[in-house]
């Protein structure tokens, strides 16, 4: 068998990545504008929570509502800070984020590492974990359907504290609001994040000095910062502290879509931008609020907006409005982070998914994701119209989410960096008791609307469960029907497989070159005839912007140089469009055992159609979840760019 790669200079060349050929004060800038993006696209959610969570811990309408006191406002303060510290600077900047799949970052990350380590480790308690995430990854996605929610519904609720009467007009604006934030999300990434970043800065600055004058009013309100309060807190008043974790834990929301948004920005420019603004601003904001209830217990009806002067309060409630808008957009980034690993593991069809950054191969849009967020979006503002009401369902899907992160990352962490076993101990069982902790207060609201995020998460795990083992049937089946590539082709050499060859070149798509395309294998056996030229095309998409022109064609003759069969391997990179005939076109006619008529070519699909059969291979209800779920799958024609003139799809169906 012979390997010869090809490329032409006709494509216009290999493009540099935007790095190179740049100078100290160019990467200096890259690293600037990364750092502004990230705070426009992944801290909305955490540095919105401000507005909410210490008038949620507060609210007199909770099912199990804390009093306001002195060691109270204390020990709630205190607990915010110390959650906060824990779970995002410990558990997820300092530990999880170093845990990445080339860059990638998330829950569906750590499953990638899992699978790959899945021979050395075993294989059951792998497949235990991995189902694990894949829930994880599942309450993930009720998180970016409640975040934007309540998050705009929040910050417009601020309407009431200075004008009473605009009370009806809160959840028309929120809705307006929400389906402007998804209409620009085709523009990518990065431009949402240049728009929003400098608003987020203006944002970070103003919550921190409405904090520092709370703070200097009170400023006894800092002893807070020692743990003794919280752990004096939860061990004097458990009863109290045990519910009101419930609501503290709305500080940390946000804190999953800090490591899923990781591959949009980069594990440093997210870590400098929570250490240098995020996390003190949210800190002063925290503490100028409980000064403020100190002072005057009924500040607990909107502390984040009684902080504000009067003066600034408009002001304060667009800048609030604009950055829960933000909030949105750091869960949507994560949910199409989320979705699209989900795809490449085999737990969601291929689904059509835009490239927007030629510098970051994370900065990615996906429609389908982003149309089913807003539906979901909105019907929850007209549902819960307030924000209070979807504060008790909030908690569930953030706790289950860092719970199960917590839980993989300390088993790829001895898998991968082989940390002794009595440090994963003690670090895991601190950090786990913390999160379980949550879950547990968490779960006190299963009634009061906890059940929200747990249903959405199990429909979620439900599909992509389904969808990965409708695929292994799939797969199984279709592999067993297509046999292998080289005795197909022996067949074909020996006459054993008598085929009238045709004028002309077919080009027939496939997986790879282990087995015989399913179109092809039916030309042969049905049609019995063969084109002159035949063109067995695989497409490889690669994690660089862009392949060199040298490196993007390899050209296999599959053991004969004289049958006119060949197979070619076209290598992409994903911020490419895979064109087909215009890859052909590179092709030297001296290594395609003949000129190749590729303005006359016809190009060749494999459609499978799924029919529910009789066999055991799932239950009959998943098998139709299973069937329904294909039809989300993009358009192979459009996505390989291939003329719909010269198409043909030769349809075989496989029963599941």
């Amino acid at each position: 068998m012979a390997d010869r790669r090809h490329g032409s200079a006709s494509d216009g060349g290999s493009a540099s990545r935007p790095s190179e050929a740049r100078g100290p004060s160019a990467h200096g800038t890259a690293r600037l504008a990364l750092v502004i993006g990230a705070l426009g696209v992944v801290f909305g959610d955490i540095g919105t929570s401000p507005i909410y969570t210490l008038q949620t811990v507060f609210n007199p309408d909770d099912p199990h509502p804390v009093p306001v006191s002195t060691n109270n406002v204390y020990g709630v303060v205190s607990l915010v800070f110390w959650s906060v510290v824990i779970i995002v600077l410990v558990t997820y900047v300092l530990l999880a984020m170093r845990a990445d799949n080339e860059g990638e970052g998330g829950i569906m990350a750590l499953i990638t590492l899992l699978r790959r380590w899945s021979a050395q480790r075993g294989r059951r308690a792998t497949a235990v974990l991995a189902a694990l995430g894949i829930f994880g990854a599942s309450l993930f996605f009720g998180d970016s359907m409640i975040t934007p929610a309540i998050s705009v519904l929040s910050s417009v609720e601020g309407l009431k504290v200075v004008e009473p009467s605009l009370d009806s007009a809160v959840v028309p604006i929120t809705a307006v609001i929400i389906v402007i934030l998804f209409l620009v999300q085709r523009h990518g990434t990065a431009a949402v994040g240049r728009v929003f970043g400098p608003i987020m800065i203006v944002w970070f600055v103003a919550i921190g000095a409405c904090g520092v004058v709370g703070i200097t009013d009170h400023p006894d309100i800092l002893k807070a910062l020692w743990p003794s309060y919280a752990l004096g807190f939860l061990v004097n008043h458990f009863g109290i502290a045990f519910f009101a974790l419930a609501a503290v834990v709305l500080a940390v929301t946000g804190a999953e879509a800090l490591y899923a948004d990781m591959g949009h920005f980069g594990r440093p420019a997210i870590t400098r931008a929570w250490l240098i603004l995020v996390f003190p601003a949210c800190v002063l904001s925290y503490l100028g609020q409980g000064a403020l209830i100190l002072d005057d217990p009924d500040n607990i009806s909107s502390p984040f907006f009684l902080l504000v002067p009067d003066w600034g309060r408009w002001p304060m409630i667009l800048l609030a409005t604009a950055a829960t808008v933000i909030a949105s957009q750091a869960v949507i980034t994560g949910a199409y982070s989320v979705a699209s690993q989900a795809a490449q593991l085999g737990y969601l069809p291929r689904l059509r998914i835009a490239h927007t950054s030629e510098s970051t191969i994370g900065q990615i849009y996906v429609p389908w994701v982003n149309w089913l967020l807003m539906v979901s979006v909105l019907t929850l503002v007209f549902a819960f119209r307030t924000s209070a009401a979807l504060a008790f369902a909030f908690g569930m899907a953030v706790t289950g989410t860092i719970t199960i992160t917590t839980l993989l990352f300390f088993y790829v962490a001895r898998a991968k960096w082989g940390t002794p076993r009595w440090l994963l101990a003690i670090g895991a069982g601190l950090l786990l008791f913390v999160d379980l902790l949550f879950v547990a207060a968490n779960l006190t609201k299963l009634v009061h609307g906890a059940w929200l995020p747990l249903l959405i998460g199990l429909t979620a795990f439900t599909v992509m469960t389904t969808w990965q083992r409708g695929r292994e049937v799939v797969t199984a089946e279709r592999e067993q029907r297509e046999g292998p590539l080289p005795e197909f082709i022996d067949r074909l050499r020996s006459g054993e497989a008598p085929t009238l060859r045709v004028p002309g070149t077919a080009v027939f798509l496939n997986r790879g070159k282990q087995t015989a395309p399913l179109a092809m294998r039916a030309n042969v056996e049905h049609n019995r005839v063969r084109h002159e030229q035949v063109v067995i095309l695989a497409i490889q998409t690669e994690p660089v912007p862009r392949v060199p022109v040298e490196e993007r064609i390899v050209v296999d003759d599959l053991g004969y140089a004289d049958d006119g069969i060949i197979h070619v391997t076209a290598r992409f990179g994903y911020m490419e469009t895979p064109d087909v005939p215009g890859t052909l076109a590179l092709l030297d006619p001296a290594s395609t055992e003949g000129p190749l008529e590729l303005d006359q070519a016809s190009y060749f699909l494999s459609k499978i159609d799924l029919r529910r059969g009789e066999a055991p291979s799932m239950a009959p209800w998943r098998k139709r979840l299973f069937i329904a779920t294909s039809y989300i799958t993009s358009d192979a024609v459009e996505y390989f760019s291939l003329p719909r003139d010269r198409t043909v799809i030769m349809g075989s169906y496989i029963e599941v």
